[in-house]
């Protein structure tokens, strides 16, 4: 789904490539810090004490979590002061891109750079040793990690408008959602193997965040009816 937003609306304009790219480095940013502390809690606790590791493992995917969307915060600040700067630049006193659009494109870098990994992960495993299942656990370990990468991917797009929009119109409500709902999800990974504990909430947040995405962004259930039956 990336490489398909990437194609059908960013890979044509140069400016939102640039905000694609600082976008998913924003987020890798984010990952390197927050595995960094989690790598020294873990060296630095007992490795015999299984409890302390979960505990551990669930401190570092919600401390992953707020760090972020913290990054995703002072993203928003950059690419504000980078309007500032092209309509100081522009003849006409306009940004070739508006914030709305600049929200889009960094909401697809950091769910492109989220699937990248997520992928890699899933791939890594898939080298082995053993097989998915041979004990009798459930043998949609991989079907149900792309769903779950796919679902992350819109959801890092949907989070990225709503995000933007509560910074803009200072709603702090809006980007209290934005957490929470990023902590809702990372924390449902935790039922896994009972995959439909996790899969089935995520979508249904994913289909709340695409609507209320849709709806900021200035859709309306007329313009919705008019694109599916294909009229201008």
């Amino acid at each position: 789904p990336a490489f398909s937003l990437f194609i059908f609306t960013i890979a044509r304009d140069p400016l939102r490539i640039i905000i694609l790219i600082a976008g998913a480095f924003f987020w890798l940013v984010s990952l390197l810090l927050s595995s960094l502390i989690w790598f020294i809690a873990v060296k630095a606790s007992d490795p015999q004490d299984e409890r302390l590791q979960k505990g551990l493992l669930i401190f570092g995917v919600m401390f992953s979590v707020l760090l972020q969307e913290a990054f995703r915060f002072l993203y928003y600040k950059l690419l504000r002061k980078a309007i500032e700067g092209l309509v100081a630049l522009s003849e006409d006193g306009c940004s070739p891109i508006s914030i709305q659009q600049m929200a889009y494109v960094a909401g697809v870098g950091f769910g492109l750079m989220s699937g990248a990994f997520s992928m890699i992960n899933l791939l890594a495993d898939a080298l082995g040793p053993g097989t998915v299942g041979i004990h009798g656990d459930s043998q949609l370990y991989f079907l149900t990690s792309a769903f779950m990468t796919m679902v992350l991917i819109f959801l890092h797009t949907f989070w990225g408008i709503l995000f933007f929009h509560g910074c803009e119109h200072r709603r702090w409500w809006e980007i209290a959602a934005v957490v929470i709902m990023h902590l809702t999800v990372s924390g449902l990974s935790f039922r896994n193997p009972l995959y439909v504990g996790s899969l089935v909430p995520s979508y249904l947040l994913m289909a709340a965040a695409a609507a209320w995405a849709y709806l900021l962004s200035g859709g309306s259930a007329q313009n919705l009816r008019r694109f599916l039956l294909c009229k201008c």
